[in-house]
């Protein structure tokens, strides 16, 4: 069945680069679909989110009643959270449902055969560099001062600017109910990982992981600006 899931992106793919000339181009415009069919749960993430905000002074509450008894205490916050109809899980939706349409773009993007034929969009690229190189033979095979070893660093660059406007976004929005205080300073770096991602994945993936997470940064801007006026 996976290998179904497969063929069938790997076909869309190609059907998108037919018109528009351009595979990676094509990954732009899947990825954007992909947001689309994701939509749904980003709202359903901002409604989260205001729901935390709202909800973070009887969230404390709570805490300091029975912080001594976790089983107290989290029988206390299923019953708040069912109440509000709401979950401390909303805001991870859209992340976690990413994760297969990420896992299938790669292996579209490192199988030699799809459907027991060769792997044509392997042969594609962005700037002169194959949509299925990885960052580290890139370096390898070119050099580290080389035209496509500098299509991975504008890669990253674009990555680390997403990055830090998603962490200073959580930076700002986060609240003192995100526990323990270490957890707290540590989430701000996460948005970071992607650029790590994108060194060890193939170029088509840190392609995806590029325009999913700026559609995501915009996304925030104006689904969850109630939550930052609240």
């Amino acid at each position: 069945m996976f290998d179904s899931v497969i063929a069938s992106v790997a076909d869309l793919i190609a059907a998108l680069a037919e018109p528009l000339g351009s595979t990676a181009l094509a990954i732009v415009v899947f990825t954007v679909l992909v947001r689309l069919l994701l939509l749904p749960l980003s709202v359903m993430q901002a409604r989260g989110e205001r729901a935390r905000v709202r909800l973070a002074p009887e969230l404390q509450r709570l805490r300091k009643r029975h912080g001594r008894n976790p089983e107290r205490l989290q029988r206390e916050l299923a019953a708040l959270y069912a109440r509000e109809r709401t979950s401390p899980l909303a805001g991870c939706l859209p992340s976690m449902a990413q994760m297969p349409f990420l896992m299938v773009t790669y292996q579209v993007f490192i199988s030699s055969t799809i459907a027991g034929q060769a792997n044509a969009l392997l042969t594609h690229g962005l700037l002169g560099v194959p949509l299925g190189q990885q960052f580290a033979s890139t370096v390898a095979g070119f050099g580290l001062l080389s035209g496509p070893t500098l299509v991975f660093a504008g890669l990253f660059l674009l990555l680390v600017a997403v990055a830090w406007i998603t962490s200073r976004r959580m930076r700002r929005t986060m609240g003192e109910e995100v526990q323990p205080a270490a957890l707290r300073r540590m989430m701000p770096l996460l948005p970071y990982g992607t650029v790590l991602a994108a060194a060890v994945l193939p170029l088509a993936a840190g392609i995806y992981l590029l325009v999913t997470t700026a559609w995501a940064a915009g996304e925030k801007a104006v689904l969850h600006r109630p939550a930052l006026a609240a």
